[in-house]
């Protein structure tokens, strides 16, 4: 078998998944249609309809693109099958039904950013910067009942250097995904269908105790002062550029306005004194307690303001130190 001869379908959304579709195509894979989801209303009124990043490249290569509402339509499912597809690869995309995730020969693997069968979830990247990992990775497996506990096909691995944010880590696992996808494909072509995979509950977690990937609300992006420095400089930089970390500033006269932070940078100057949350401006500084040490603020943004570094800001708002930031009441 060539990979001319492998009949592909291609499931994803974003821009995480056009890397691996762009490989794909441009590899000379034979991809004979694309599904997405439907277009999305964008704009003040809802009244603009804004075409996925795969959708968007899948026409560019003139490939044929199907978004069901319902994944279990049976006029989508008997669409799909008319395409008689060998195998299908999905990245960043949603639940499959049986009915569509068994329909080819060989089977529908998905490409995870992380090492399963650690950070099975929606938001993968972003927990395990938070959690503090300094590794991560991109993991093939074929797609069984549950989500994310499939039998695995490959893994890569990817280092998280202290300084990066989700940015980094997306673009890194991007192209890193788009690697593995190609590699489980020619697998599969390679033994004419058949490859090896291990279930995953006979692998050891990486780094030991099992971590979830649940997915990311606005609330779950809220900053809890009565943690440590580190503890929160993780989950900040875990949430940077978006969603975003945040707090609210509260004057202590009901006056309260959401403060996004995006970068931060742990001291070792102890705020035992301190209550968490207290802000402290000092020499162009804006530091914040937290339960061990001083957390210098970096990159903010005050609701309705642009993003801006932290001495601008302090130029602006010299009264902010009969400011706290708050955290959620119980």
């Amino acid at each position: 078998m060539t990979k001319q001869d492998l009949r592909i379908i291609f499931m994803g959304t974003p821009e995480f998944a056009v890397e691996t579709l762009h490989a794909l195509t441009e590899g000379g894979y034979n991809v004979v249609a694309v599904v997405t989801q439907p277009d999305k209303p964008v704009g003040r009124h809802q009244d603009t309809l804004q075409p996925s990043a795969v959708k968007q490249y899948a026409l560019s290569k003139g490939l044929p693109v199907l978004q069901p509402v319902k994944m279990k339509d049976p006029a989508f499912i008997e669409e799909l099958a008319r395409y008689e597809a060998d195998l299908q690869v999905v990245v960043a995309f949603r639940m499959l039904p049986e009915a569509v995730w068994a329909m080819p020969r060989f089977g529908t693997f998905n490409v995870h950013a992380a090492l399963l069968p650690q950070y099975r979830g929606a938001a993968p990247i972003n927990w395990a910067i938070i959690n503090g990992e300094k590794l991560t990775g991109v993991t093939t497996f074929f797609l069984d009942h549950d989500i994310d506990t499939g039998r695995i096909i490959m893994q890569q691995p990817f280092e998280i250097k202290d300084d990066y944010c989700v940015e980094d880590v997306y673009d890194g696992l991007m192209r890193l995904g788009a690697d593995i996808a190609l590699k489980t494909v020619d697998k599969i072509i390679e033994g004419d269908g058949h490859v090896d995979s291990m279930p995953q509950d006979s692998m050891t977690p990486v780094n030991g105790e099992l971590h979830t990937a649940p997915k990311i609300f606005k609330d779950t992006c809220r900053i809890d002062w009565n943690k440590g420095c580190e503890a929160i400089r993780n989950f900040v930089r875990g949430l940077s550029p978006y969603p975003g970390a945040w707090t609210e500033m509260d004057n202590g006269n009901g006056k309260t306005s959401v403060l996004k932070v995006f970068k931060v940078t742990a001291t070792t100057l102890t705020c035992a004194d301190k209550p968490a949350g207290t802000i402290m401006a000092d020499g162009g500084e804006m530091l914040v307690a937290t339960a061990d040490c001083w957390l210098r603020l970096d990159e903010i943004q005050l609701s309705g303001k642009k993003r801006m570094d932290a001495k601008t800001f302090l130029n602006g708002f010299r009264d902010v130190e009969s400011y706290s930031l708050t955290n959620k009441k119980q």
